[in-house]
């Protein structure tokens, strides 16, 4: 899904997003994350995230290092 022309919107487990956050040791925005829908849209849910301290910028940059693995969907 094409946006803007600069980025694609990118779904996430929830799952994925809650157990990557605990991994990291990030257990307050775990817990603010569980509120989130089960597949996370980036550019749907960019205010949900940017509420609990995540943003499009920080999930693609977790992605980037292999965060989520096989849990992004284009």
């Amino acid at each position: 899904m094409e946006r803007d022309g600069n980025h694609r919107a990118m779904e996430i487990n929830k799952d994925d997003l809650l157990q990557l956050l605990r991994t990291e040791g990030d257990n307050d925005t775990a817990e603010k994350a569980a509120s989130l829908p089960d597949r996370i849209d980036t550019d749907r849910d960019a205010d949900a995230l940017a509420a609990i301290g995540l943003d499009r910028t920080q999930l693609m940059a977790k992605l980037a290092a292999g965060g989520f693995g096989r849990t992004l969907s284009p």
